[in-house]
């Protein structure tokens, strides 16, 4: 999840309102944008959803749906167990709850540590990456919470960005990249080594913006760093990450303006730690979520991307930008997307999500 808020804040917002017309020989949904997106970030935006193997449910039309706007930065949206999602809205400082029975937005918290990134657990507990003070919150039902990590080795992390809970043992793993905030305080570490774009301070790292990936094990309270392989660019922003559901699998990718920062995957192994880094596609960008096919989702200025287990794309719905999506509803067939980002959208899918439990 980039959520760059401010920097990238330009890059990102548009609106557009569409509408299908029809399906042509190549798998694409002919739309039409109030607004045409100008740009190539590395791939050529297109107007059209991409979807040559149906992914898309034949009810929905080829219509993504405004479920609602008016927000400043939407992010972070997680699934319950009941296929309700909550979003963030992190200029705000707000979280958001989207009922699926009703189908209507209502405010769960606010005060939310500037969360970011989320992700359920199997006890109903909402997990945030909480990046005013680098921390991992545990969120309870009632809204109270507990900081579950706030340091590596003591000296403050870059920012907690996104977050993945392996569904068999529990265990989370945590993008950490360096995206300076204007509202960290003047006094903070973080913003005084990084007084402008692009950063190069990081309290992580000797040199550089110390980049990485860390895992919390159930129960513990002591970060491991995990992206320790010859060839991780520590340089760099990781981004989104997403799992198998057989928590045996990990992709990461890394955000870069021209969407080009690559998605990488790793093997889990029994004590957390990733063997076997592997590049797995040249499209890196912001928050993932992967569906029952194990295709992985990529939200980015391209709109929303899914690729096969191959890395062969499979499907794009443009949006004017995107920070992040998920499955949700109660058949798990609703594709939630925070983008653009002054609103959340969805669209109907033929497949399901993993990442309700």
């Amino acid at each position: 999840m980039k959520s760059a808020v401010l920097i990238c804040f330009g890059i990102l917002v548009s609106s557009g309102y569409y509408s299908c017309q029809k399906i042509n020989g190549n798998g694409l949904v002919q739309v039409e944008s109030s607004l045409a997106p100008s740009g190539t970030y590395g791939h050529e935006i297109q107007s059209e959803i991409f979807d040559p193997t149906h992914l898309v449910s034949p009810s929905a039309h080829g219509k993504l749906d405004t479920i609602q706007k008016g927000f400043a930065f939407t992010e972070g949206p997680a699934v319950d167990k009941s296929g309700n999602v909550f979003f963030t809205d992190q200029p705000n400082d707000k979280i958001y709850r989207w009922d699926a029975n009703t189908g209507k937005i209502t405010l769960f918290l606010e005060g939310t540590g500037r969360s970011n990134g989320m992700a359920f657990n199997k006890n109903g507990d909402l997990i945030t990456c909480a990046d005013m003070h680098g921390e991992v919150w545990k969120i309870r039902p009632d809204g109270s919470h507990e900081v579950l990590a706030q340091n590596y080795n003591g000296k403050l992390l870059n920012g907690p960005n996104d977050v993945w809970i392996n569904p068999v043992t529990g265990g989370m793993y945590i993008t950490d990249p360096m995206f300076p905030r204007g509202y960290w305080d003047d006094s903070d570490p973080r913003k005084i080594g990084n007084p402008g774009w692009p950063p190069t301070h990081s309290e992580q790292a000797a040199t550089g913006k110390g980049g990485h990936v860390y895992y919390l094990a159930p129960g513990s309270h002591t970060l491991v760093r995990v992206t320790t392989q010859a060839g991780w660019d520590a340089d760099s922003w990781p981004n989104g990450i997403v799992g198998t559901p057989d928590g045996k699998k990990l992709y990461v990718n890394k955000w870069k303006d021209d969407n080009l920062g690559g998605t990488w995957l790793f093997d889990i192994q029994p004590d957390g730690t990733l063997t076997n880094m592997r590049k797995f596609i040249d499209m890196g960008g912001d928050g993932m979520s992967m569906d029952e096919r194990g295709d992985i989702y990529i939200s980015n200025a391209l709109g929303v991307t899914a690729f096969d287990p191959q890395g062969n794309r499979i499907f794009n719905v443009p949006t004017n930008g995107a920070t992040n999506n998920v499955f949700a509803d109660h058949n798990n067939k609703l594709l939630f997307i925070t983008g653009p980002v002054d609103r959340v959208t969805s669209l109907k899918m033929n497949v399901q999500g993993v990442e309700k439990y």
